[in-house]
């Protein structure tokens, strides 16, 4: 179905009805009869595709028809597979959410923006809590602001029904960082590294002072034998 659109999208051959057009090539381009033009695309056992049917004369190429739109499928494809997909992670809050289980909803939001992902974050309101709203605010407008390094504010805090909208957006979309997980397994990965480092260095450095106390005592034997 999809090659049957794509092959709607160009005329081909006979399917080109016009008087003239714009042969396009490497080496410019030229303005013929059609009827020569098609002439010319079986002499070169090639097809005639309009290219730009609103130019004037429309703009046509002798090209193989079937390779053009494997190409031109082709390119859709790696087109599509190179944009970035951008999802919206939901993060909820209460009221009267604890500091712990603000911190914890506040790594995940960090995460979600590093990774090229917008954030709604939600105070909802239950019963009676409507009452809290002002406070559902705050709350919105301080979690803002912690990520204001990651992500900006598409839409203030924003009463909706029972619940109070916040939207963010990542601040770099389309790079994708690493996860907070991810750094700080490197992070110990290093500092182990490193501390296997110091320790090899700690043990050459005894060793080498253990050789020039040996050589020391060799030297003074040495010297005294002489003596003798």
């Amino acid at each position: 179905m999809k090659n049957d659109k794509m092959k709607d999208q160009y005329r081909v051959n006979e399917q080109i009805h016009v008087r003239e057009v714009r042969i396009a090539g490497e080496n410019g381009s030229e303005v013929v009869p059609t009827r020569k033009a098609l002439d010319m695309a079986r002499e070169q056992g090639v097809d005639l595709v309009e290219i730009s049917p609103n130019a004037q004369p429309p703009v046509c190429r002798l090209i193989d028809y079937s390779k053009f739109l494997y190409q031109q499928k082709k390119r859709q494809k790696e087109m599509k597979q190179k944009q970035i997909k951008v999802e919206v992670k939901e993060i909820r809050f209460g009221p009267q959410t604890d500091e712990h289980d603000y911190q914890f909803k506040l790594k995940h939001a960090q995460e979600f923006l590093e990774e090229g992902n917008k954030v709604r974050a939600y105070v909802f309101f239950r019963g009676r809590s409507i009452l809290f709203k002002e406070q559902g605010e705050v709350l919105l407008l301080r979690f803002a602001n912690d990520l204001e390094e990651y992500g900006k504010v598409e839409s203030m805090p924003a009463l909706e029904g029972k619940k109070m909208f916040l939207y963010l957006a990542p601040k770099k979309t389309g790079v994708i960082k690493k996860s907070q997980q991810k750094r700080d397994r490197e992070a110990e990965l290093a500092a182990s590294k490193e501390a296997v480092k110091q320790e090899k260095a700690s043990h050459a450095a005894n060793n080498g002072l253990l050789a020039n106390a040996k050589g020391g005592e060799a030297l003074k034997k040495l010297a005294e034998d002489s003596e003798e």
